[in-house]
């Protein structure tokens, strides 16, 4: 059994978004797999955003108490799975700036600037990003940029690997079949804990 977190990235609270469909199909084959789950959604938690660099260095004590909980859940956690929607070639600012708040020194880095200080080592992630695109376009042509950056100068800097992917390209042209083939794949994952 492995303690699984979620992190939700879209920032549209909506129900009706494929990202949060997705990511109930890897939380249900999650629990059937015998995993204990906890899903964060930063659109629902209210949280400023880092403006100093005195904030960022705060550490652990400069956590916003609304994202408290949700940071507990990343430092006991032994997989993430974290998934959001394209936007303008990146990942959404909401979903960027929950990880500067909780991902900050003392929890993932080391506070006293030592390098590498990746406090997360024996962690493993899922990065599940959806896109407009063809998803080969983007691993091809866009290089994955936004999906290198967030391995490499987030999760990597952190320690945890390995870190694995799975793009959905075309979304707005899928049709039933062809989603419940990505939902199944889904809770494939989930149940494995991939």
């Amino acid at each position: 059994m492995r303690k699984i977190v979620i992190i939700q990235g879209h920032p549209d609270p909506s129900e009706d978004r494929l990202c949060r469909a997705l990511a109930k199909a890897y939380e249900e084959g999650a629990r059937s797999g015998g995993h204990n789950v906890h899903v964060i959604d930063p659109a629902r938690i209210d949280f400023p955003v880092l403006r100093t660099q005195d904030d960022w260095k705060g550490g652990i004590d400069g956590t916003p108490a609304s994202l408290r909980d949700a940071q507990a859940h990343c430092i006991e956690a032994d997989h993430f799975m974290i998934i959001y929607p394209l936007w303008m070639g990146t990942m959404p600012a909401l979903l960027k700036a929950f990880m500067e708040q909780v991902f900050r020194p003392g929890v993932a880095l080391s506070a006293d600037d030592t390098y590498p200080g990746a406090l997360m080592k024996g962690k493993s992630a899922r990065i599940v990003i959806t896109m407009g695109m063809p998803a080969l376009a983007y691993r091809w042509y866009f290089r994955a940029h936004s999906l290198k950056s967030l391995q490499r100068n987030i999760l990597g800097f952190a320690g945890i690997k390995p870190v694995k992917n799975t793009l959905f390209g075309m979304v707005e042209k899928a049709d039933g079949a062809r989603t419940q083939k990505w939902f199944d794949a889904m809770t494939a994952l989930g149940k494995a804990a991939q």
